[in-house]
């Protein structure tokens, strides 16, 4: 019995899928990679009005083991739909996108179900090896299509058809791992300031330990490990507020911002302007230099602070200010590992960022923990939805429900 593998009639939502921007490219080109990639997949093609397959095929394949080794599934779609132009015959329930095959006479399909991409035949197992030479056949047409692939990334970065990944949640989950291990750390050397442990050696001698001092010194280094986890959050979350801000409507945009010092993140994700968010910029920025900065490179720091100078009065530490004025030099204490301050600024700065117009966006990074999707910063609804909380609410509220859909493909 043939069937025609044009459509799939249960699928109301059916659309031909027309590549993108193709005119942008050199038609030489084009031909050139789609030339070698079908070379490539070769005997591998589209089934077509010929192809011979059971009654229900399409309803009843099966996945082969050979199928799990496929590479990632926007490859083969690119690859099968895009470049190559195989039929894609729609969504459908539990399934994404299905592209039917031939090889060696036979029937297969191609798709991305809820449990992920395969390959799905009639007879399972006499078709595995059949199923195996199709992966390896699509594995090597992958590696041929590369310079397209490359081109694809390329034009959607230019673009706002993007979502940028939302890893707020979990760092913010870790900063507050890191406050919370400090301050009981802290409380416990505290509570024990006045304890003496005195342990005798012999009949002679005896030690003296005093815990606070043991506590204080290992919540000084949770300290710095907090400071760390904070600068981390920021650095990811800012960009996230720009976003919803409007400042960043491409991948460009986003790619820029991200490759920007943590300054110019801060300054597109808040309003300098405003008094209270220039002092908490300010005092930041002198934590980011003087712990972070220092720590990070190996507390050496960026310019200088571990240097002593020989004198008559000894060892005199040397610090080269910052950036401004690299070659003047100044007498100094080095970089005290005081955390307690920059811990107490910390806090009080999270509360200030989700306060105000920020409040809002507080909802879809950290609580609904959304991806920003860039085409809605150019459509407005961002705009729409950073009018009060009530308004991000009902937004993120509806996005996490299409989400959901679309994780479980309920089409």
């Amino acid at each position: 019995m043939s069937i025609w593998f044009g459509m799939r009639v249960q699928v109301p939502c059916f659309e031909w899928y027309v590549p993108e921007r193709w005119a942008t490219l050199n038609s030489e080109q084009i031909e050139t990679v789609r030339t070698r990639v079908q070379k490539a997949i070769s005997p591998l093609k589209p089934a077509d009005f010929s192809t011979r397959a059971p009654k229900g095929f399409l309803f009843n394949a099966k996945r082969t083991d050979a199928g799990r080794t496929l590479p990632p599934y926007y490859l083969v779609y690119f690859l099968l739909v895009d470049l190559l132009g195989f039929t894609n015959l729609g969504q459908f329930e539990k399934v994404a996108w299905s592209v039917p095959v031939e090889y060696d006479g036979r029937p297969f399909l191609v798709e991305h179900r809820k449990f992920g991409l395969g390959v799905f035949a009639a007879n399972v197992p006499e078709d595995e090896q059949a199923a195996a030479e199709i992966v390896r056949l699509i594995h090597k047409a992958t590696k041929a299509a590369q310079p397209y692939f490359d081109w694809k990334a390329e034009q959607a970065a230019k673009a706002s058809q993007l979502n940028v990944v939302n890893r707020s949640p979990e760092l913010f989950e870790r900063l507050n791992f890191s406050l919370a291990l400090y301050a009981d750390r802290q409380q416990e050397a505290e509570g024990r300031k006045d304890e003496r442990v005195v342990t005798h050696l012999s009949e002679m001698s005896y030690a003296v330990a005093f815990p606070a001092v043991e506590l204080s010194r290992e919540a000084k280094w949770l300290g710095l490990s907090a400071i760390e986890c904070f600068f981390s959050w920021t650095e990811h979350v800012f960009i996230h507020i720009a976003i919803l801000r409007g400042s960043c409507a491409t991948g460009e945009d986003v790619a820029k911002l991200a490759k920007a010092e943590w300054a110019e993140k801060f300054k597109a994700a808040l309003d300098i302007t405003d008094p209270t968010t220039k002092q908490f910029y300010d005092q930041l920025a002198i934590v980011r230099r003087q712990l972070r900065n220092f720590v990070a490179h190996g507390a050496f720091g960026k310019d200088g602070e571990a240097f002593h100078f020989h004198s008559t009065a000894g060892a005199v530490p040397m610090l080269l200010p910052h950036r401004r004025d690299r070659v003047a030099l100044k007498f100094g204490q080095g970089v005290d590992f005081v955390a307690a301050e920059a811990i107490a600024l910390i806090r009080q700065f999270i509360d200030h960022l989700w306060s105000g117009p920020r409040e809002p966006a507080k909802i879809h990074i950290q609580e609904f923990g959304l991806p920003l999707n860039l085409t809605k910063v150019v459509n407005g609804d961002y705009t729409r939805a950073m009018t009060s909380v009530e308004d991000m609410e009902s937004y993120a509220d509806h996005q996490a429900h299409l989400n959901a859909l679309y994780a479980n493909m309920d089409f």
